[in-house]
């Protein structure tokens, strides 16, 4: 395989970002966990017509392997509307070696990928990580996120943070230069989880890498966005963010859903289906909210 600069043209999640860039709205990042969760965004994005990713955590694609990993991808790459699959917070080495492992060896590529070095001691040591990964990821086509500064809480199968660092700008744009990163994810105040209290974003740091970033194949990404009010999200999306990772706004009602049917007795497929349905009813407002509704 010959290497090759990643951008919008040739790769999945970057034309959606772009496309998303140009035109001042929000793409919806949607943490699936298995066969339902995924089918359930993906109905939701077409319902709405709007772009997607399919995001998976580690732990589950290492659950599910291979196999698992190229469903998700098929259901992102042959759906009515743009879509891509992403891996979200690659920590361990052991995860991020099995997916590029996979992809060469196996021909099931991630659109994307999230080298997460916000554990890592130094900045130094942070891009050290990533650019171990970088050529590979050029000659597979795959995108490459970081995080820079740090945030605070976990997620499944991640280890807590207890202390953030916000982002400094200066450091991010050094940061994305030496490693190629095309997707950076700042911290600005959110955190991972449930907010002990109200969030407080620095919105100065948003618009100092909008700016930064507007003419350049670099994107922003907002995590940790469980219970962020509406006001929040327009006002992040308004100053630069076109990557909205989510996580509990769609898989708390699911998982009720399956609950429920399971209490009620209803048949295994039936849980199924209402879980699929919960899961893009919940996600049906967002698209409206982030501006993505109708700009598939």
């Amino acid at each position: 395989m010959s290497s090759t600069i990643v951008n919008p043209s040739n790769n999945r999640t970057l034309s959606i970002l772009q496309k998303a860039k140009e035109g001042n709205y929000g793409v919806i990042g949607m943490v699936c966990y298995d066969m339902d969760s995924v089918m359930g965004f993906r109905d939701a994005c077409e319902k709405a017509n709007a772009p997607g990713i399919i995001m998976l955590f580690p732990i589950s694609a290492r659950y599910g392997g291979s196999q698992f990993v190229a469903f998700c991808r098929d259901i992102a790459h042959q759906a009515k509307v743009p879509m891509s699959l992403h891996m979200d917070h690659a920590v361990e080495i052991a995860d991020i070696d099995f997916m590029f492992d996979i992809a060469e060896k196996q021909d099931i590529k991630l659109d994307s990928i999230m080298i997460d070095s916000s554990r890592c001691d130094t900045e130094e040591e942070g891009i050290a990580m990533v650019k171990k990964y970088v050529g590979r990821a050029n000659k597979l086509g795959m995108a490459i996120e970081v995080e820079l500064g740090r945030l605070e809480g976990g997620e499944a199968g991640l280890a807590a943070i207890a202390q953030g660092k916000q982002t400094d700008p200066d450091d991010a744009d050094h940061f994305i230069k030496e490693t190629g990163a095309q997707i950076l994810a700042p911290s600005i105040g959110n955190l991972h989880g449930h907010y002990i209290n109200p969030p407080n974003f620095n919105q100065e740091i948003l618009k100092t890498l909008k700016s930064t970033y507007a003419h350049t194949n670099t994107y922003i990404c907002l995590h940790g966005t469980d219970e962020l009010p509406d006001s929040l999200f327009a006002e992040s999306i308004k100053n630069g963010v076109t990557k909205m990772n989510m996580n509990s706004w769609m898989r708390d009602p699911y998982i009720a859903a399956y609950k429920q049917a399971l209490i009620d007795g209803k048949p295994l497929p039936d849980v199924h289906t209402l879980g699929v349905k919960a899961f893009a009813d919940a996600a049906e407002r967002f698209f409206t909210l982030f501006g993505s509704a109708g700009k598939a």
